[in-house]
């Protein structure tokens, strides 16, 4: 099934369900010492997907970050949700290999050369689905571009097994979140989730700009950027859920819910105990756009 036929899928709306404790899914992944990590990333400008990572400083920073989890941590399998998988209801994917989703249009051939392979991880893939069991398992997807430009230079290597998991982009931001919640367990078993998106992601307005050769910003993304960071530096996450009401720009920032509501998961992962850090906040190399990017790490 193509992207498309996900958009119009008529599944049901999935139904929360009530915190699921350790008990209810599997050892299959045993608990670890260290609680690992949760990110929330940019995905990066697609106009940069052939750059290697010398060229493009959001790329390098990606490149060290990945050796750095991998040397502190043993990862044994990244999630991620993806702005780029958007469906009705919430969907795994529990597929061993990966099909590599070219899901942009237009672009020179080289943008179609550039090549990531990794495995799947069926097992992790299975514990979503038992902690929140209004999950639908599906072998029908792989990774899109907001996952594999990122995950090429994060782990070059393609050694951890990686798997997706949908938006469902008609639910309310609180879903999100109460999902993001509900998946916490799964830190301490090895499992590094990524929200991936972007805190700015105005693509009409982007092209606009670009259709003019006007790369500069419109200026008002410093101040949606400079509020959504003291939200974020505040723990004052309701503000975020309610982003679009809680802050003028709110709307003009995420006009569509994609790009901006994997963060409600990564913040869903957080406890009091974690750090929080910003690992890229250079400004914006598009208009209406952002790659701020932050890590929760216990210590």
């Amino acid at each position: 099934m193509k992207r498309k036929d996900f958009l119009k899928s008529t599944a049901a709306l999935a139904v929360m369900g009530p915190l699921t404790s350790f008990s209810r899914f599997t050892d299959e992944l045993p608990l670890q010492d260290k609680i690992l990590p949760v990110l929330f990333t940019s995905h990066g400008n697609p106009m940069d997907i052939p750059l290697p990572k010398e060229q493009r400083k959001f790329w390098m920073t990606l490149f060290n970050l990945g050796r750095d989890l991998q040397a502190n941590y043993d990862v044994k399998a990244v999630l991620v949700v993806s702005a780029h998988w958007c469906t009705r209801g919430t969907f795994v994917n529990i597929s061993q290999d990966q099909e590599q989703i070219y899901d942009y249009y237009g672009f020179p051939k080289e943008y179609y050369d550039v090549y990531y392979k990794a495995k799947g991880a069926p097992n992790v893939a299975h514990q979503v689905k038992e902690i929140v069991p209004s999950i639908t398992e599906t072998t029908d997807w792989g990774l899109d571009h907001g996952a594999w430009p990122m995950l090429m230079h994060l782990f070059p290597e393609g050694n951890v097994p990686v798997f997706q998991m949908s938006i469902d982009y008609y639910a309310k931001p609180e879903y999100h979140y109460e999902i993001g919640k509900q998946l916490k367990a799964l830190r301490q078993k090895g499992v590094l989730i990524i929200g991936s998106g972007s805190l700015i992601h105005n693509l009409p307005l982007a092209i606009k700009k670009m259709q003019a050769n006007d790369m500069n910003p419109y200026g008002w993304e410093a101040e949606y950027d400079a509020w959504i960071k003291q939200q974020l530096d505040g723990r004052h996450v309701q503000n975020i859920i309610s982003y679009e009401t809680s802050h003028k720009l709110g709307k003009m920032a995420a006009p569509t819910p994609d790009h901006f509501v994997p963060v409600l998961y990564s913040l869903g992962l957080m406890d009091t105990a974690d750090e929080m850090k910003y690992f890229y906040e250079e400004p914006t190399s598009l208009p209406a756009f952002s790659e701020r990017s932050f890590i929760l790490t216990r210590y």
